[in-house]
């Protein structure tokens, strides 16, 4: 070889070497400066939405989606942009925003996110951000659409009659109610003495969605103004200025929330028709995110969630009822609203949503797989709806046919382009939802003329109570649907907390189904682990130490730690409601598709009982908690400054001596009404025998990852068995009134989810 070729070879080697270094530069400029060319690439496409990503390709698309906008500039969205970026401020994110040419409205402390405006053919540019974990549209929000006492046995908790214990109305105990907002005006909101309403704060999102993401400005970032807390780690002054409606005209113009906030902490024993919620002792805190047509945005509803975080421990607020759901398709791991709802769960919340409305499809079959967003996070508590039949008896109450089922069918695209669903068991539990009575919202003076859309709509939902005829400020309305059967839960949960304020939001849900009636003839994915019985939660909360949730926060309560308090014993499983022996079904839904059962889950300290800690599947996450300092005066922080949610570190998920129950139900067949359709009454006769394996080593995460599979849905069930089976939700208009017009199946009112 001549010395030329030498160098010719030289040369090409090296010219080699250094186009291989700068290629991924050239890649990065690229998709940088030809954002089209980003978008082809396949890359990073799962990280956006798959209608958001139908918009971006369509051209036709847009029109059809409330969260995207032609313009003269170009087409516009709207999006949240869901970040995994260290810095709480989201600096370099919000700059690249702007730079797109778009604006940035708000930054949540609930989930890492932006809420933005973008140039669509700027969204996959900055999906390849590696700071992005995902991109999701600013969809809507809609609703999802005493006997109550006697039935749930909440008569006998105000009583004390049943636990050795003065009675118990969640006195002392803040529910926050995500909603329309709520008429504080009516005589059902009122103290004990009939004088003072017990709505302590009323807020109204829909005025800063009217400044930020109701606009189509580019350009723009009011993230800084427009949030909850300051750089001083106080509430923001300006911004609750901005969004306080203490005593507005009509804080309730749609009639939803006013209801819902009714039938959890309602006290209606004035007059005839006696519409007393469950805990009608709890202050309430009206936080308004839907308009007065009952929608919203998820923008919207995410800030809502954020200030409910913000003000938990300023307000005591245990409790948050989400009656109202996001149409998704997306698995809870991405999904914003299951992101907000994890977080503030992990600050301590227990967070209550409707399952959904969508059990039967158009056709009338039953349709499995069609919990809706938010109720599809393991760490909520997803209510389905119960019918009562119009008596407090309890054995012939059956599952709704409109309530939804599980498994949860959100998912995500894998790295082969294989669409993995969740599959997680839900609902939780199921609590009465037909025919519930509750307030009917109007003006200040309680004009019949000034009737709430919903009542002013459908008269029949009043007419029982005298229509336009009942009292003013006293009147009522029946509403059927999950959206009416969350908040019996709600109430139930600021009960248990008052009996016991050292309850963790995945205890409280853990004891809520250990204690719930099997109804016979509905499975796992039609009523969880059973019918609300009030008496026997409360009861179990009872029995237990009042400081779990400090020892948890100051990490002194160890694995296996004795949980019971002291001279205290765990109750019969069994309970009288109405004179009626009720079992309780020994069943906690655990890793979301596990079944734990057993004293141990509650006579020691589970791990899983950190709420902080979720376990779902193969994997856990744990959530970090940073706080402001403490300023002078205050015994500790107050004021949360972000939530990190990260790979939780390997450690025991449960202690020996937990009963195992997931083999018990076997391979899932809908024929065969095995594994996830397993009637929830058989499972329960087995543990009650005696069934079930005790785990001698307990559950362990190890490396971020859990083996244990627990029960499973094969895919080739939908085919062979012929199920109708979701893959994921998409809402219409419309409230479910009633069974008698929903569940004729003949007669439809209006379509879709209350």
């Amino acid at each position: 070889m001549s010395h030329v070729t030498r160098f010719i070879v030289l040369v090409e080697r090296r010219l080699v070497r250094l186009l291989v270094a700068v290629l991924p530069l050239i890649g990065l400029i690229s998709a940088l400066w030809w954002p089209q060319a980003a978008h082809s690439q396949t890359g990073n496409s799962h990280k956006i939405a798959t209608d958001l990503r139908d918009v971006l390709q369509s051209p036709s698309a847009a029109a059809r989606a409330s969260w995207a906008r032609d313009t003269s500039s170009g087409r516009y969205v709207r999006v949240l942009v869901v970040s995994n970026s260290p810095d709480p401020e989201l600096t370099e994110l919000r700059a690249h925003v702007l730079a797109a040419g778009g604006s940035v409205y708000y930054r949540y402390l609930a989930v890492s996110a932006l809420s933005v405006l973008l140039p669509a053919d700027r969204v996959a540019e900055i999906a390849q951000r590696a700071d992005v974990q995902s991109i999701s549209p600013n969809r809507p929000a809609r609703r999802t659409a005493s006997l109550l006492e006697l039935a749930t046995g909440a008569a006998d908790v105000h009583a004390g009659s049943s636990l050795g214990q003065p009675g118990l109305d969640g006195s002392g105990i803040g529910i926050a109610v995500l909603d329309s907002g709520i008429a504080w005006h009516h005589s059902n909101f009122l103290d004990a003495a009939g004088k003072s309403s017990r709505i302590a704060r009323a807020v109204d999102f829909q005025k800063a969605g009217d400044m930020t993401g109701k606009l189509w400005q580019p350009g723009v970032d009011v993230s800084a103004s427009l949030n909850s807390g300051s750089s001083s780690g106080r509430a923001a002054s300006a911004f609750e200025k901005l969004i306080a409606a203490d005593r507005t005209d009509r804080a309730d113009p749609y009639g939803h929330g006013s209801h819902v906030a009714a039938i959890a902490a309602g006290r209606g024993n004035y007059q005839p028709v006696d519409s007393t919620g469950i805990a009608p002792g709890a202050k309430l805190y009206d936080v308004k995110v839907l308009d007065d047509a009952g929608n919203g945005e998820l923008s919207d509803v995410l800030a809502g969630i954020d200030w409910v975080i913000y003000h938990a421990r300023e307000y005591n607020i245990r409790v948050l009822n989400v009656s109202m759901a996001a149409d998704s398709t997306e698995s809870y791991l991405t999904d914003p609203l299951c992101r907000a709802v994890r977080s503030a769960t992990a600050a301590g919340i227990t967070v209550v949503v409707a399952a959904g409305n969508f059990g039967k499809d158009a056709n009338g079959a039953e349709a499995y797989g069609t919990i809706s967003a938010p109720g599809n996070d393991p760490s909520v508590i997803t209510v389905g709806s119960a019918n009562l039949k119009d008596s407090a008896a309890r054995s012939d109450d059956s599952v709704n046919f409109f309530s939804s089922r599980g498994p949860t069918r959100g998912g995500r695209i894998d790295a082969n382009g294989v669409r993995q669903a969740d599959n997680l068991l839900k609902p939780d539990l199921v609590a009465p939802g037909n025919r519930i009575v509750g307030v009917l919202a109007s003006d200040k003076q309680g004009s019949a003329s000034a009737f709430a859309y919903l009542p002013r709509t459908y008269p029949d939902i009043s007419a029982p109570y005298g229509g336009s005829g009942q009292p003013k400020l006293k009147q009522l309305m029946q509403l059927s649907g999950t959206s009416v059967a969350a908040p019996v839960v709600a109430g139930t949960v600021a009960l248990m907390l008052q009996a016991n304020p050292g309850l963790t939001p995945p205890l409280i849900k853990a004891m809520l189904q250990y204690a719930a009636q099997p109804m016979a003839g509905a499975n796992l994915l039609q009523q969880g682990a059973g019918l609300l019985n009030v008496a026997g939660a409360v009861a179990l909360a009872g029995a237990l130490r009042t400081d779990i949730a400090t020892a948890i926060d100051a990490s002194t309560l160890s694995t296996g730690s004795p949980l019971l308090a002291a001279g205290k014993s765990l109750p019969a499983p069994v309970s009288t409601i109405n004179g009626s022996s009720v079992p309780w079904s020994r069943i906690v839904f655990v890793g979301g598709n596990q079944i734990a059962s057993g004293s141990a889950l509650f006579t020691q300290y589970q791990p899983l009982w950190d709420p902080r800690l979720v376990w779902a599947r193969g994997t856990a996450q744990r959530s970090t908690i940073s706080w402001w300092p403490a300023a002078r005066g205050e015994a500790a922080p107050a004021w949360i400054r972000s939530i990190v949610a990260q790979p939780a570190a390997s450690q025991r998920l449960l202690t020996p001596g937990v009963t195992w129950a997931a083999a018990l139900a076997g391979s899932s067949s809908a024929r065969g009404l095995t594994g996830i359709f397993i009637p929830t009454a058989t499972l329960a006769g087995w543990l009650a025998a005696g069934s079930g394996l005790v785990l001698s080593e307990g559950i362990v995460l190890s490396e971020g990852i859990v083996l244990s599979e627990g029960i499973v849905l094969s895919e080739g069930i939908v085919l062979s068995e012929g199920i109708v089976l979701s893959e994921g939700i998409v809402l219409s208009e419309g409230i479910v009134l009633s069974e008698g017009l929903v569940l004729s199946e003949t007669q439809v009112g209006p379509t879709g989810e209350p």
